[in-house]
């Protein structure tokens, strides 16, 4: 049984729920408040803490964890990202207030008598980043709202995640600079045997089920029917994954059916262009999972 630890709370725990379901790993737990719960077939579902996955996953409790990729790094533990499961987008940056006149990271003092307080929930990354950085800082931790500590007094600067902006801006605080870029990442153990099959084997599994519903996000299945003379210019308006696939059509005459699959961004340019060759029948799904 591969054991898999998830967010058991959160916008992380809704949107991993949802992946995992449309990649047929549906949550199958006993109610709300449940510790585990079967994701069916040979997988387990652990639901922990976000900022608790990695250490379940580096302990070797867990076989594989889904969090933050901020919560990875400030973890410091040994574990690796297997797939960047494109959700929970923000950025770790340094924020200061708009009155400061700090408006680089070279307009902190390197003379660690005069040292500047940074308010964070992120300790060992912000240290780190300031050390490399050649800069003097006295990092104060908090939990939470750390937009709030320079105005009372608590520190100079912050540094704390982001997704737009608005809240440092409306704190009166101004970006500096971005530490880190993170999204919910799938993760396992650093050093994992490839060779033991106990665990590569669903593990990989696991990756490419979750890789496939990935994939066929943001694209659509297209089907149309087009004249077989207008096949050359078919192929410049549906290049797919390795071009359109063509298929005679019964009593069809002069026509072909192509099949493509197209970007969900662009599809309603694409049906105008096989209008204009003429094609009919046009239809448009969308995809569950996608192979390469």
């Amino acid at each position: 049984m591969l054991r898999v630890a998830l967010p058991n709370k959160g916008r992380l725990a809704d949107a991993t729920r949802e992946l995992f379901a449309d990649a047929g790993l549906e949550v199958r737990g006993r109610g709300e408040r449940a510790l585990t719960a079967s994701l069916g077939g040979e997988f387990e579902a652990l639901f922990v803490r976000a900022q608790d996955v990695t250490e379940f996953v580096a302990d070797g409790v867990a076989d594989a964890g889904v969090t933050g990729w901020d919560l990875v790094a400030e973890s410091d533990r040994p574990v690796e990202h297997l797939l960047d499961l494109e959700f929970g987008y923000c950025r770790l940056v340094v924020a200061a207030r708009d009155d400061s006149g700090i408006h680089t990271v070279a307009d902190l003092p390197t003379d660690a008598a005069t040292p500047h307080r940074v308010a964070t929930s992120f300790p060992r990354i912000t240290r780190r980043f300031f050390a490399e950085a050649g800069r003097a800082v006295d990092v104060v931790p908090v939990s939470g709202a750390a937009e709030v500590a320079p105005h009372l007094g608590i520190a100079d600067i912050v540094v704390d995640l982001t997704s737009t902006g608005s809240t440092l801006k409306v704190n009166g605080l101004r970006e500096v600079a971005t530490i880190l870029d993170s999204s919910a990442r799938l993760i396992t153990a650093t050093g994992r045997d490839p060779g033991n099959q106990g665990v590569a084997g669903p593990l990989d599994e696991l990756v490419a089920a979750l890789a496939s519903v990935l994939r066929a996000r943001g694209q659509r299945y297209l089907m149309a029917n087009v004249p077989r003379a207008a096949l050359d210019r078919v192929k410049q308006i549906l290049p797919g994954l390795n071009g359109p696939t063509v298929i005679d059509i019964l009593n069809g005459g002069e026509l072909v059916a192509v099949h493509a699959v197209v970007p969900a961004a662009s599809v309603y340019r694409t049906i105008a262009a096989l209008k204009a060759l003429q094609a009919t029948g046009i239809l448009v799904t969308r995809i569950e999972r996608l192979m390469p």
